[in-house]
């Protein structure tokens, strides 16, 4: 038999299997592969189910930690980015630009280098030469230096996307709060800002789930996060392959948790913005018409000439 048609028969054969049903199927012969290919390469369960919590325990907290921080000093930089990007004073303008094309077109690991190692070296040189203050500030731990890293990369990012929700709200809003006598700041605050924020959270979310997994970044300069503690403990006991897979399952288990609340988020936020003629759940269905209901009989449509008068209770007046 060709191929096509026995293709042909077993499409016609699985048509009347729920779809449902086929999707279950699926998931449980890619579960069975892996769990054959693993066993051909004698992974060691017993290893990850030893190691398991305490790579997590000790490792997961401190990149939420790391991620929280590179947040919201991306969410502030990003606010100050896009104002001065939208703003007619052209230091504002120029300096927002430097920023957002340096942080965008450089690698993230090179910028995380240049943080911890490169600044480190500026203040050293500071102190030497009397500045003891200063050199303070560019001499970072390694958690700070992450923070700061990320924050700095993700809101360069940031910044177009706050900006691009900025430039969403309608001219009218603005316009009605000059005439209300607002401030610029607060028209911001108060008007542009809050409709802004239902078009600025969607993507603000899909970052900081890329900075979830962008945080492993971090280990190079000897943060002991999620990643780092797995490396470590793979190569003290030669299960560097159970280490690695149980690192990437429990990166995969945390963005899904965010993924599925920044759904919610967003259904909520877009809760005020549905369409009237959409379905909506719990609304009673549109009656059909009385022709299309057994049953009911429409009635007649009675044509009335120009000659005649329709009066209430009497027949027509000729």
């Amino acid at each position: 038999m060709p191929p096509r048609a026995l293709r042909d028969r077993v499409e016609l054969a699985s048509a009347a299997v729920p779809w449902s049903l086929k999707l279950i199927v699926a998931y449980v012969v890619i579960a069975a592969a892996l769990a054959a290919s693993f066993s051909l390469i004698d992974f060691d369960i017993a290893w990850m189910r030893e190691h398991a919590w305490n790579i997590v325990r000790l490792g997961l907290p401190l990149t939420l930690l790391i991620c929280a921080g590179a947040i919201t000093l991306a969410t502030v930089l990003a606010t100050l980015g896009a104002l001065a990007r939208l703003s007619r004073n052209p230091l504002a303008y120029a300096l927002a630009g430097f920023y957002t094309s340096f942080f965008r077109g450089t690698p993230l690991i090179v910028q995380i280098f240049i943080i911890f190692f490169a600044l480190a070296e500026v203040g050293i040189r500071l102190r030497d030469v009397g500045y003891e203050w200063l050199s303070a500030i560019f001499i970072l731990d390694v958690v700070p230096a992450g923070i700061v890293a990320l924050g700095l990369n993700y809101g360069a990012y940031m910044t177009e996307i706050f900006r691009a929700g900025i430039q969403s709200v309608g001219h009218g809003q603005g316009e009605a709060a000059d005439a209300l006598g607002m401030t610029y700041r607060q028209k911001m605050r108060r008007i542009v800002l809050p409709q802004a924020l239902r078009v600025i959270i969607p993507p603000t979310g899909n970052e900081f789930i890329a900075m979830l997994k962008d945080s492993a970044l971090v280990s190079t300069i000897g943060a002991l996060e999620l990643f780092r503690r797995a490396d470590l403990a793979g190569r003290t006991d030669f299960r560097t392959f159970e280490a690695f897979v149980l690192a990437a399952v429990a990166y995969w288990i945390v963005t899904g948790v965010f993924s599925f609340f920044q759904a919610r988020l967003e259904r909520r936020l877009g809760r005020g913005y549905v369409r009237a003629d959409t379905k909506r759940r719990g609304q009673p269905k549109p009656r059909p018409p009385a022709a299309a209901q057994p049953g009911l009989v429409q009635p007649p449509i009675v044509e009335l000439s120009d000659d005649t008068v329709p009066t209430r209770g009497r027949g027509p007046l000729a």
